[in-house]
């Protein structure tokens, strides 16, 4: 089953498409010939959306086929987003399996930033059949400790209370009275002060959903956000061990979320970007772009 395509393409370079799945619609974008098989599949960061990473995407496409699609409770996307009770990354998970399986074609590639890393990386020690290789971008695998911790019930309730990350979701500015506000309140500041103006003015572009008084909203909303850093009970560690497909791991050089060391298993690639912090993909596009390219040209 291939993606439901928009009749409208918003440039020339992608189109919008929709991936139906149980209980909600998926919202992707679509990079490269329509009529070719998808080669790779992208998924964002906490917070983010698919179009962040469109000025990343954008040269691939001109020789393969790529769908990034908005996560669970981001975007256009409009899977159930429960913050209460949330304990792990299972659904993000489940959704990408979901959507392997209703995409035709060959085994794929799986990229993904931050969480949507980590969500990769869970998807293919459930499906390895239907992943060819990986390219994680500074993926969120804590130190062993700490993810034996927060699967521990009584310790992650703990941890809400001493999460600087959940609370700077909490308090964020949901409204504005347009994008372009967003815009200026976000241009060189806090998190996006590393960030071009291309990446951050597609963020706002897909990240804010109109209200009926013409101001706009954050589509990810600070609880959903508070939740993904705060539900850490899945197994990244389990899931690298399982792991039976090529991964490239490009590490941040400041603040990196990604715990793996030396200590690795065989098929994992790890290199550290230097100069970067947490947000790689849009500070350093061209060796990432280098590491997507060289995944999807491994057709062994």
């Amino acid at each position: 089953m291939q993606p439901k395509a928009s009749p409208l393409a918003d440039n020339r370079t992608w189109t919008r498409e929709t991936i139906d799945l149980p209980g909600g619609r998926v919202a992707a974008l679509a990079f490269g010939p329509a009529e070719r098989p998808a080669d790779a599949l992208v998924l964002h960061a906490n917070g983010f959306n698919a179009r962040t990473y469109r000025t990343l995407l954008e040269p691939l496409g001109l020789d393969h086929r790529l769908i990034a699609y908005d996560q669970r409770g981001h975007g256009g996307t409009t899977l159930p987003a429960e913050p209460r009770g949330r304990r792990s990354w299972s659904d993000v998970a489940a959704d990408l399996v979901a959507v392997l399986d209703r995409l035709d074609g060959p085994p794929l590639t799986l990229v993904g930033h931050s969480m949507g890393g980590t969500a990769a990386l869970l998807a293919t020690a459930r499906r390895p059949d239907r992943v060819r290789n990986l390219v994680l971008l500074d993926p969120v695998i804590l130190p062993r400790r700490t993810a034996l911790a927060a699967r521990i019930p009584l310790l992650a309730r703990l941890y809400r209370h001493h999460s600087p990350l959940a609370q700077g979701a909490l308090k964020r500015r949901a409204v504005f009275p347009s994008r372009e506000a967003a815009l200026a309140a976000y241009r060189g500041r806090g998190a996006f002060r590393t960030w071009p103006e291309a990446p951050l003015a597609d963020y706002v572009a897909d990240g804010f959903r109109e209200r009926p008084d013409g101001s706009v909203a954050l589509a990810c909303t600070g609880d959903w956000e508070a939740s993904n850093y705060l539900a850490q009970g899945h197994d990244s560690w389990g899931a690298l061990r399982r792991l039976a497909r090529p991964a490239t791991i490009l590490r941040a050089e400041r603040g990196s979320t990604c715990g793996l060391t030396e200590d690795r298993p065989p098929l994992i690639r790890v290199e550290t970007l230097p100069g970067t912090t947490h947000f790689l993909p849009f500070e350093a596009p061209e060796p990432v772009r280098a590491a997507i390219r060289a995944a999807l040209a491994n057709r062994d």
